[in-house]
């Protein structure tokens, strides 16, 4: 009754959700994981190099933490920071790190983007931030009206905390670090909003390629 009447997502029904084939606690102080990183996190060897020497990585707007947790499993040998504004979603991550016992390696952090985290330079930004333009989230299906607002709202252009993040990414990467982010449907406004951006679109298995990836060498003479 409660799916079908109610429109209540069913992993908020269980209470669970599977994502990059592990089991995740979520309730609706977070979004409901799905991300394109699953397809992508693997693929990232080709743009870090070896991920045995990848020695620090981030996860910023994590929410229930899984992309922080699949980060730990893909790099055996990095620390993982993962961030969000939200304490209620913490406090979601927080079950998930102990769950998936990986609290020795993931450290969580509330903060707006990067202002409230230690100062740290990380090989790999990854983030699926919220991009959804405000107008839009009104016509989302009703399902999406049971996840958080913050989670899901990116501003009058979605682009509000990707501006953030790529601004404050500049001093953040190491020489060779890379930035990845999940935009949605926003690829021609993020060309349109940084023309001066060298901006890689990772190819995905659907064709939306709507991952960018950016290198350390190029965010600074972008942003310039």
């Amino acid at each position: 009754r409660r799916r079908i009447l109610e429109r209540v997502p069913a992993a908020y029904l269980a209470r669970e959700a599977v994502l990059g084939g592990l089991t995740f606690y979520v309730d609706e102080r977070v979004i409901i994981p799905r991300s394109y990183f699953v397809e992508l996190i693997p693929q990232f060897d080709a743009l870090v190099g070896d991920r045995e020497k990848v020695r620090r990585v981030v996860d910023v707007c994590t929410g229930s933490g899984c992309l922080a947790i699949l980060l730990a499993h893909h790099f055996p040998n990095a620390e993982v920071d993962a961030i969000d504004l939200s304490p209620d979603a913490l406090t979601v991550a927080r079950e998930n790190v102990r769950l998936h016992h990986v609290g020795q390696r993931v450290h969580l952090h509330q903060s707006d983007v990067f202002e409230a985290v230690p100062r740290q330079t990380y090989d790999l930004i990854l983030s699926n931030p919220p991009y959804e333009p405000t107008d839009h989230c009104a016509e989302l299906p009703p399902e999406f009206r049971h996840e958080p607002a913050l989670a899901l709202d990116g501003g009058s252009d979605g682009l509000d905390i990707i501006r953030r993040l790529l601004a404050q990414a500049t001093d953040r990467l190491t020489k060779k670090g890379l930035v990845v982010i999940e935009v949605g449907g926003l690829r021609a406004a993020m060309e349109a909003a940084f023309p001066r951006l060298p901006i890689e679109w990772l190819p995905t298995a659907d064709g939306t390629n709507c991952v960018c990836a950016i290198h350390a060498r190029d965010l600074r003479r972008g942003l310039a």
